[in-house]
This record gives C-alpha cells, structure tokens and sequence, in this order.
C-alpha cells in the first residue's frame, strides 16, 4: 500500500484550485473594471463555463482510455499557456474583449478534462493507499476547502496589488505545479485505461445509460445542477457587483469567498473522520439548508460587514460535509470500469446549468437590481435545497451498493 499517488494528487488539487479560485476572481474584475458592465463580466462567465462543461462530459471515455494521469497533466501543462495569454496580450495591448472571451474559452476546454481526470483518481488512489472511500474523500473535500480559502484569501489582495491582469501570471504558475505533481508522484500504472475495440460513442453511451438508470445520481444530478446554477449567480457577479458598488473593493470579494471555503475544512476533515457512522441524507440536507437562503439574505439584507461573514461561515462550515458524502456516494454506485465517463458526465451536468449562472446573475442586477436579484436568487437556492424532503429517488441515498469490478 502505498499513500504517495494521494499525496501526489492532494497537492495537485491545492495548488490548481487555489489557482482557479484566484482566476475567479481575477478575471470578473478584470471585465468588471474596464468596461464596467454586469452583463459582460455575466458574458465571459458563460463564456469559459460552457465550453468546460461540455469539454468534460465529452472527455470521459478518452480518460478511461488512455489514463487518468496522462489527461490530468496533458490539459494542465495547456493550461499554463492559456492563461498566461492574458497578461502577455494585455501588456501587449491587445486585449479587447472579444480575445478575452476567446481565451476565456479555451480555459474552459482545457480545464474541463483536467478536473475530470483528478476526479477519476479519487477511487484509484484510494485503492492503492488502501484507504475508506469515506475517508479519501473527506480529505479531497478538506483540500478543496483549503485550497478555496487561500486562493480566495490571497486572491483579493493580490488583484488589489498587482492587478487582475498580472495576478493570473499566479494562476498559470498554478497549474505548472499541479501538472508536475501528478506527474511525479501519481506512477504510470495508478489510473489504468480502457480495453477493448468499442468506439468513442459508444462508450460515451455506456456512460450516460448507466447514469440515466441510477435514481440516486439522477437525484443527486438535478438538485447540484440548480444550486451550482445559483451559486455562480452569486459567485461570478453578485458578490463582485456588490463588492464594487459599495466601494469595499476586490479585497471584499475574496474575504467572502475565504469566508466560505474556511470553515468548511473544518466540516470537511469532520466528514472524513465521521464519514462511515453519519447519517448521510439528513446531513447532506441541512448542509444545503444553512449554506443556502442565509447566504444571500444577509446581502439582500445589507447588514454589517462582520455578521455578513459570520453567516458565511457557518454556511461554509455546514458546506464542508456535503461534497465528502457525495463522492462517496457516486464513486460507490460506479463500476470501475466506467470510473472516468460516468464521473465525468455526472460531473458536467451537474455543472451544465453554471455557465447560465453569470448570465442570470447580471440579467437580474440590470433588470431589478443588486438587492431583489439576491433575494430571488437566495429564495431560488431554498426551494432548490427541498429536494431531498420530496424526491422518491433519495430515498436510497443511503445505501452503499456492491460495485462490479
């Protein structure tokens, strides 16, 4: 048994979504601040969300055919090059907003297959360290917390500093070490490919028969891709809007993110200490209860700074055991074989509705306003988070099922 691909993939996941909690920010400032409109920084969002979406639901067979691994690092050395076109080009002058969508874009592409990769590592390297899935996932959970809380902490202040444009020369950096790191430490034999003679298609469609007849990840599907919907609403342009509109500046906005992503290490690395005894289905509910409605009432609310982020918090605290017990869940009721398309797929619809995310936020702000644009989207987020009280196919949430090999 050996710890060293986890590790490998632990440090990976730290710096590259450090990296990407700072583009974030980064990048809505960047159009927020020069052309000063909600609706385009909303435009951009759509721009590298949508292409990273479909670029991971339609990577998964090529992941379980050629690796894990050989993907993760592929698409992160890409990555490297990709957002370093925007400082390079923005110094160059350059930059119009047109070739910022484009790059916006391929980030998208090339991200897509590498966040999928490093998820259909989570059960490989489990196996090799011979560690609970529980408990690999906690920790994976506690990670992207962690890496969330200093890449948003760092975030603001170092667009404050150094500007948007040069901050994600930071990014870039980023991914150079996560490539290395899978690179290194994860050995050539941890994710193993695919065999056979089938087609791309038709592993596609093994992938997406098998997700379509599972109740549970159905349900489990539905309910992420509405919240992560509103959670991008509130992400991409609600909170920078607010951010610059009451003159708290870039600062602010990655103090609410760090607010967030803080406190739910701590729920995170609970989850992955308590995993196997939790009660999974009511945990995962309040989780979504008090890290939803609350969230966005205090800024509906415009109350002080301190207690916005004291609510914050503890919703990020509650937040930090919901993604331990839903890898958990989906890794358990996927055969290995089907690890990387199935994952993938559940993955990008659950992430199919987030590049519409920016585009609602900033047609609310600009139709209503900030303040009933939070309260719709807060109140949304609510009726989204009921789900599990009504829907039949929760019911076997629960239950860990005995994979095929």
């Amino acid at each position: 048994m050996s710890r060293r691909p986890f590790a490998g993939l632990a440090i990976a996941e730290t710096f590259s979504i450090s990296g990407t909690r700072l583009a974030q920010i980064a990048i809505p400032w960047l159009v927020l601040t020069t052309t000063g409109s909600a609706t385009w920084t909303g435009v951009v969002g759509f721009a590298e969300m949508l292409p990273y979406v479909l670029a991971k639901a339609f990577g998964g067979p090529i992941v379980d055919r050629i690796g894990a691994k050989a993907v993760a690092v592929i698409a992160d050395s890409l990555s490297v090059f990709v957002v370093g076109l925007v400082p390079v080009l923005h110094w160059l002058g350059l930059l119009p907003l047109p070739v910022l969508i484009a790059i916006a874009v391929l980030m998208g592409v090339v991200r897509g297959p590498s966040d999928g990769a490093k998820q259909a590592l989570v059960p490989v390297v489990a196996e090799v360290g011979g560690l609970p899935l529980e408990r690999v996932t906690g920790v994976a959970g506690a990670i992207e917390r962690l890496g969330g809380t200093i890449g948003a902490a760092v975030a603001g202040g170092v667009v404050a500093l150094i500007g948007a444009p040069q901050a994600l020369l930071i990014n870039a950096a980023t991914f150079a070490v996560a490539a290395f790191c899978i690179g290194v430490l994860v050995p050539r034999g941890a994710a193993s490919a695919t065999e056979g003679l089938s087609s791309y298609l038709e592993d596609l469609h093994e992938g997406w028969r098998f997700l379509r007849g599972d109740a549970v990840l159905v349900g489990i599907t539905t309910m992420v891709a509405l919240t992560n919907l509103l959670d991008q609403a509130w992400a991409a342009v609600l909170v920078p809007v607010w951010a610059h509109d009451s003159g708290r500046g870039a600062g602010a906005v990655g103090l609410a993110f760090a607010a967030l992503s803080g406190p739910s290490i701590l729920g995170a690395l609970l989850a992955a200490a308590l995993g196997e005894r939790m009660p999974r289905l009511p945990v995962y509910t309040v989780g979504f209860l008090l890290v939803g409605l609350p969230r966005f009432a205090v800024f509906g609310a415009d109350v002080p700074f301190w207690m916005l982020l004291a609510v914050i918090g503890i919703g990020g605290f509650a937040s930090g055991f919901i993604n331990p017990i839903l890898g958990a869940v989906i890794f358990e009721r996927i055969p290995k074989p089907l690890v990387g398309r199935v994952s993938a797929l559940n993955t990008a619809l659950c992430w199919a509705l987030i590049p519409f995310g920016g585009l609602l936020g900033g047609a609310l702000i600009s139709g209503l306003g900030l303040r009933p644009a939070m309260w719709i989207v807060g109140v949304s987020y609510f009726v989204a988070t009921l789900m599990p009280l009504v829907r039949k196919s929760f019911r076997q949430f629960g239950d860990r099922p005995a994979l095929a090999a």
